[in-house]
């Protein structure tokens, strides 16, 4: 249940067109509510603004199609992450309400896309390169459904540092900046020294050899003398999404 969904059940009760046993019915699912071997926790998205995310590895499809049937009848939103496409075709078929994100991996619902259009109150998501869009894109899937605004710059990495700047003064209008790089990882201390904004740091587990599936860049990340900036886990979309989007809601609620 969302901050509108509980408002618009205490106007029903005021207004008279619902009972207080069928108000209390109705949130009896609060704050959380087990299917099979998962307890959803419903008081999420009316507490952190964020929606049910799972995490689609080791689930049955069976499993998947029975958790996404059970938050799409409750209207409620979700994000399913690192899904494979047979397991994807197989929850789009019978639920033709979830959309797939074959780049991300995702299966979200409901699709939407976040209102607004000032960026000086949203998310501009940077990759240092084209490889690094799958991560780009899960968090984006997830801002869209927190109802943030967002944006991407793609293919800015160092190897040509001037494509980054050609942009610069779009990029320090931004309200958070999530900068996503593998390789050896340099862009997001770059970005942070140069702009006022919050930065999260994503290392991706794009690289050669040495590059140690991303350790290479989480470490040159953690190491940064760049001020303001914050480090997530390697390939962690969700992550960076998370934390963007705490920082936004938090802001909007003190402004």
């Amino acid at each position: 249940m969302n901050e509108e969904q509980l408002k618009g059940l205490l106007k029903a009760v005021k207004d008279g067109k619902l009972s207080i046993s069928d108000a209390v019915e109705s949130l009896k699912k609060l704050p959380f509510e087990r299917i099979e071997d998962v307890l959803f926790d419903h008081h999420r998205y009316l507490r952190k603004g964020i929606p049910e995310i799972i995490y689609g590895p080791n689930k049955e499809k069976e499993q998947l199609l029975e958790l996404s049937c059970t938050l799409v009848k409750k209207n409620l939103p979700l994000l399913i992450t690192r899904v494979e496409r047979d397991s994807a075709s197989y929850l789009v078929e019978r639920v033709p309400e979830l959309k797939y994100n074959p780049i991300a991996r995702t299966i979200s619902f409901p699709d939407k896309k976040a209102s607004g259009r000032d960026i000086s109150k949203g998310v501009l998501i940077i990759t240092a390169g084209t490889s690094d869009l799958p991560v780009c894109q899960e968090a984006q899937e997830l801002l869209s459904l927190c109802d943030i605004y967002n944006e991407s710059l793609v293919d800015v990495g160092i190897s040509g540092i001037h494509r980054f700047f050609e942009r610069f003064d779009f990029v320090q209008k931004a309200g958070v900046i999530i900068v996503i790089a593998g390789m050896e990882g340099a862009l997001p201390g770059i970005v942070a020294g140069c702009v006022s904004a919050p930065v999260i740091a994503v290392p991706t587990s794009i690289g050669y050899g040495s590059h140690l599936n991303g350790l290479v860049p989480l470490f040159t990340m953690l190491n940064s003398c760049a001020p303001g900036m914050a480090v997530v886990n390697i390939d962690s979309g969700i992550g960076a999404a998370l934390f963007a989007a705490s920082i936004i809601k938090r802001a909007k609620k003190i402004s």
